[in-house]
């Protein structure tokens, strides 16, 4: 690793960042209009800020917001809710609404991120409740030596299992795996491919990480179902929990009943005053999501200076928000995470450790002085302590609050060489 001065690479990489962030903006300007304008159709009125309790019958506020998503991430319909504990727990509903017994479900990004191993019980059937214990047959096809959708292998397997195969399954984003995120264009081309070899089911993208990194979502090139967390990207920083699932109405309507029960669907479920945090949160979301955009940007070429490897690179297009630092060593990936912890507005005084983290098969560490608790909208950092110690850095409500960040994260970094 090698020392640098951080105040004149700082200057230097955002001169050389600025038609890049001028780009960022142009995305995060159609984008907030199109959140406005989905405002002002669906008649947004302070009146839906009103918390309901109870059943949550005629919730106008929570039925207008799933309106609100479906027409802004180009669905037939949505399902947000507060009570949705966190991405996995959103991915889980969408699962098994859609998947029956003898079904297939193929991922067709590799294997999915960590927390879903037990969901889907890819160890096999033990007994907890994962789909493997309700005879859904989990495959997956491998990417390709560049890491993208090995897209011969994913028609051969299509082929092979045929109508067994009910869900074809996407990951957008990295999660901690070696290889590049997904482009929305990309997830087009590999619906197309799927389609024309006769697919009839359901497309399913992992969305995580990804809303409003560009102008479309996969639901505008073909996707069912598209799921993510609102401590996520579409919160905005705003809401305090919560997830989304968005797609066809008849996919939103079976994954309703898997939230709720069966015939009660998505028209129970109190609200509880949540309502005004989740619909400004979807209001700054564009925007807020271009400040972590221009933040990892800034990481990537920070660290590259400093002679890492980085994924992406600082002048790559992306579609998402992480941002990942090949660390090299433990020390070095311990050292990035703590130097997060202590740019952050809330905890910077904490020193973080590795530990056993519920759903993960390595100790991870995870940087996270955040407002709200596990946001990584927010600036927040982790990665499995696993060869080859990779850190993975997303998030930042503002620009200036992440620059600071990650020059606390360079120099605790720097501070090895000493």
């Amino acid at each position: 690793m090698y020392k640098i001065d951080l105040n004149s690479t700082v200057d230097e990489a955002e001169k050389a960042l600025e038609p890049i962030f001028k780009r960022i903006d142009k995305i995060s300007e159609k984008n907030t209009k199109k959140v406005m304008d989905a405002f002002k159709t669906h008649r947004v009125s302070e009146s839906m800020f009103a918390a309901s309790s109870g059943y949550g019958y005629n919730d106008l506020g929570r039925d207008t917001l799933e309106k609100v998503y479906a027409e802004v991430f180009g669905a037939e319909a949505a399902l947000v809710r507060h009570s949705i504990l966190s991405g996995t727990h959103a991915l889980t509903i969408g699962l098994f609404g859609l998947l029956r017994p003898g079904d297939i479900m193929l991922s067709v990004t590799g294997k999915p991120y960590d927390t879903l191993d037990e969901v889907i019980g890819i160890n096999g059937a033990n007994g907890d409740g994962s789909l493997a214990d309700f005879g859904v047959i989990y495959k997956e096809v491998g990417l390709d030596r560049n890491g993208l959708p090995d897209i011969p292998a994913i028609k051969s397997a299509l082929l092979k299992y045929g109508d067994k195969v009910k869900m074809v399954y996407i990951q957008r984003s990295k999660g901690y795996m070696d290889r590049p995120t997904l482009t929305v264009s990309q997830i087009g081309d590999l619906i197309k491919e799927v389609r024309n070899v006769g697919f009839k089911a359901y497309v399913v993208c992992d969305n995580c990480y990804g809303e409003f990194t560009e102008e479309q979502e996969p639901t505008a090139v073909g996707a069912d179902l598209i799921i993510g967390s609102l401590i996520k990207n579409p919160g905005g920083g705003m809401a305090e929990s919560g997830g989304y699932l968005a797609g066809s109405a008849k996919a939103i309507e079976l994954c309703s009943y898997r939230f709720s029960s069966v015939g009660s669907g998505s028209e129970v479920g109190a609200t509880l005053g949540n309502n005004k945090a989740m619909y400004k949160g979807f209001f700054y979301a564009p925007h807020t999501v271009a400040q972590a955009l221009k933040v990892a940007h800034l990481a990537a070429y920070i660290f590259e200076k400093m002679g890492f490897e980085t994924e992406p690179s600082y002048s790559t297009f992306r579609s998402d928000i992480i941002q990942s630092v090949k660390c090299g060593s433990a020390d070095a990936l311990i050292a990035f995470c703590r130097g997060i912890q202590y740019g952050s507005p809330v905890d910077s005084f904490v020193t973080c450790e590795p530990w056993d983290m519920p759903g993960y098969s390595d100790p991870v560490i995870m940087a996270a002085g955040n407002f709200t608790q596990g946001s990584s909208i927010e600036l927040s950092a982790d990665g499995p302590v696993r060869p080859p110690y990779t850190a993975f850095f997303q998030g930042s409500l503002t620009y200036e609050s992440g620059k600071i960040g990650i020059i606390s994260a360079a120099e605790q970094v720097m501070k090895l060489s000493d």
